[in-house]
């Protein structure tokens, strides 16, 4: 099977001599894709002498779904893997690794396991080490009352599809945020599987400021609204915020008690943005472009 990888890239100069090596030089011999957002460091220099292709559109024309459509209709492969420019993977293996489950039809989705970058607070750590496990395993819409709303967890920092699958739905939509979870859900409710790959490692987090909180939780209300009914069935996204709080609350008492107020801080500064964020459907434009991380999507 002819294996596709799809990056869109802004200003990822420093990432790509960390990104782009391992999945190059993968057994497998993947075409690489770059789509850059009219970088302007050397972005798409560096992407070319690394061995990818690049093709660049203005920042505006970007979309979490639509720019990722574009690469996945460009490579017309039989598996698409979508990755960020900052999520570094582990080794030549990874992609191997990634795309086993649906080599071997198992599945039609798999995603990595995500490490933090080397360096990393706690903060940037806990979320990797809550969102994905050390062990992997099979999901489908029958594991629904197991795994409630993760069910449809998936991320697009480093995840493979396949392609014939992706046509079936449609492909990726447009959308503010959240194209991962979109297409996951329609295939699930398909009767489609997902797998959660964790012998595939890459190293990816971010260290956001409590505004950078807000703003990208804003983004996910807002966007769920939209796609509400496909996830549904999986319950209250509250009940696995809860499940984090208190596992973030427990961890930090046994080690970091005094981490705990800035937790609670942070804890709020999301919530409090997604719950704007489902608010604000119909609010005006310059409200929404105001609070929103992605101020060029508001054209």
């Amino acid at each position: 099977m002819k294996i596709g990888i799809v990056i869109p890239t802004h200003n990822g100069a420093k990432h790509l001599p960390h990104c782009l090596p391992n999945l190059i030089l993968s057994p497998l011999k993947p075409r690489v894709l770059v789509i850059d957002s009219s970088s302007s460091d050397q972005t798409v220099a560096i992407a070319q002498d690394l061995g990818a292709e690049t093709t660049v559109i203005l920042q505006r024309e970007f979309n979490h779904g639509l720019t990722r459509e574009r690469g996945r209709q460009h490579l017309q492969t039989d598996i698409v893997v979508m990755i960020t420019q900052d999520a570094y993977p582990t080794s030549i293996h990874m992609l191997e690794e990634l795309v086993a489950p649906i080599m071997k039809g198992v599945a039609s989705i798999s995603y990595a396991r995500q490490l933090p970058h080397v360096g990393a607070g706690f903060f940037e750590t806990f979320p990797r080490d809550f969102n994905y496990p050390s062990t992997g395993h099979l999901r489908s819409l029958k594991d629904i009352d197991h795994y409630g709303i993760y069910t449809f967890f998936c991320s697009n920092s480093c995840a493979a599809y396949l392609n014939s699958a992706l046509d079936e739905v449609g492909g990726f939509p447009e959308t503010l945020f959240g194209e991962d979870t979109v297409v996951t859900a329609k295939l699930l409710h398909r009767h489609h599987k997902i797998a959660y790959v964790a012998k595939a490692e890459v190293r990816h987090s971010h260290h956001y400021s409590l505004k950078q909180e807000f703003s990208r939780h804003f983004d996910i209300g807002l966007a769920r609204h939209g796609y509400q009914e496909l996830i549904a069935i999986g319950g209250k996204d509250t009940k696995r915020g809860r499940a984090y709080l208190k596992t973030l609350i427990k961890k930090l008492a046994q080690h970091n008690p005094h981490w705990i107020p800035y937790a609670l801080l942070q804890t709020t500064a999301k919530l409090l943005g997604y719950k704007v964020g489902r608010a604000c459907v119909n609010a005006p434009l310059w409200l929404k472009r105001l609070l929103s991380s992605q101020h060029y999507y508001w054209k």
